[in-house]
């Protein structure tokens, strides 16, 4: 598990460690083989003390950021409830022994090598897939743009996309890479001298730009830079600089496949000078460059646009959850409103009554008070029927109301009269 910081740390280890003049010399003399087998780490018990301390010091302060990545991590997550195991959560980061948090020791060496030379060698296969991916991708938002064109403006993109290709294939020939001929072209028009006078060890001397005896991958790739300016102009129309940088590395990559004899991903002077000695130095074979490469077969370019679909789909369907639930929330909002205007209304009609200083029916407790209430009302409209010769009256029985002819003083249908006016149970 690497990340940028991580190579940091491994670098500032690097850095201490070249400071003491025994671990540089042996790190020169050690092959890669021996590196990978730990040889290499073993020499870390003869580093002096004080190169010691300092490693000591780096590993505690990136044990300590690795156990507030996790504390972060923990925090974001929701976890603050939950005990951490760090120990257990250490181990993920495989390149430092976390057992033993406070010194730097050979084991804690061996582990960092491991893991950096694991990462280099997926390095280059990793590039591969995301150049890969790169290039299907233009050439689908190409076929994508196309769909959108009339018959006649398709036909058009079509022809200069065509016009294009040819005009970027159209260039001075590429020395292969590392090749006498290409080394000869930096050496005349880069250096300023003449090719015949060319020389291996002085070229390579030229070109050490740290002097430190060894052409590392960024020396290398600078010795691309004339060769490339044969295909690529910024200011062109079809030239992608992306694919540029690509091809320039690869051609670092096959000169270090073809040159770097003990695959340390460096090229000392004695490989160099070896392979200027080989044929395939003096009498290369010529350079296909990516334009003459394609990246992708047809099959890969259309199991990518498949999964482009599915993603598309998926999308969608997550756009259309979305906004369901969007309506849904919209919806209970609504209601909410309503409800919160209906509140709004019964307390303003509440405080209407109470301006008006309207009085209420007598208080009265349970039952009572409702058929009290419902008689009171039925009492006012009543009272308007009333007439010279037919007196109306109401009287409360129980739960009922009996209503009575007063003018014939005849038994009701309950056999009782109804009482006189003013009687307690009887009201004109």
């Amino acid at each position: 598990m690497h990340t940028t910081t991580t190579l940091l740390f491994e670098i500032k280890v690097i850095d201490f460690l070249e400071k003491d003049q025994h671990f540089r010399e042996k790190l020169h003399n050690t092959d890669m083989e021996d590196i990978k087998e730990g040889k290499l780490a073993k020499e870390l018990d003869f580093v002096s003390h004080h190169v010691r301390t300092k490693l000591d010091e780096l590993k505690r302060q990136e044990v300590n950021r690795l156990r507030t990545l996790i504390k972060a991590k923990q925090d974001i997550e929701g976890g603050n409830d939950i005990a951490v195991d760090h120990q257990a959560l250490l181990k993920q980061f495989e390149y430092l022994n976390h057992m033993n948090p406070h010194t730097f020791e050979v084991d804690d060496l061996d582990r960092l090598i491991k893991s950096a030379t694991k990462d280099l060698e997926n390095y280059d296969k990793e590039r591969h897939e995301e150049f890969k991916k790169y290039e299907m991708m233009k050439e689908h938002d190409r076929r994508e743009h196309l769909k959108t064109l009339d018959d006649e403006e398709r036909k058009k993109e079509e022809e200069h996309y065509e016009e294009m290709k040819k005009k970027h294939a159209d260039h001075p020939k590429v020395n292969h890479p590392g090749s006498q001929n290409q080394l000869k072209e930096v050496w005349e028009e880069a250096d300023g001298l003449d090719p015949e006078d060319f020389d291996p060890k002085t070229f390579f001397n030229l070109h050490d730009a740290n002097g430190d005896g060894f052409f590392d991958e960024q020396e290398l790739e600078a010795l691309f830079t004339k060769e490339l300016e044969k295909i690529y102009d910024p200011a062109n129309e079809e030239d992608d600089m992306v694919e540029m940088e690509e091809e320039r590395l690869r051609m670092r990559e096959h000169v270090m496949n073809e040159v770097d004899s003990n695959k340390d991903r460096l090229v000392s002077l004695d490989e160099f000078l070896v392979a200027t000695k080989k044929k395939e130095f003096l009498e290369p074979d010529s350079w296909e460059t990516l334009e003459q490469n394609q990246a992708y077969t047809d099959e890969e370019m259309r199991e990518f646009e498949e999964h482009l679909a599915q993603q598309e789909q998926d999308l969608n369907q997550k756009a259309v959850d979305l906004q369901k639930q969007r309506d849904e929330l919209e919806r209970q909002q609504d209601q909410l409103n309503a409800q919160k205007i209906e509140l709004q209304q019964a307390v303003e009609h509440m405080e209407r009554l109470k301006s008006q200083k309207v009085e209420p029916p007598p208080e009265v407790h349970g039952e009572f008070q409702l058929h009290l209430f419902i008689f009171f009302l039925i009492k006012v409209k009543f009272n308007r029927l009333s007439s010279d010769n037919v007196k109306l009256c109401l009287c409360y029985r129980g739960r009922k109301c009996y209503r009575r002819d007063t003018s014939s003083r005849q038994s009701g249908a309950s056999g009782t009269r109804c009482a006189p006016t003013g009687e307690s149970c009887c009201t004109p």
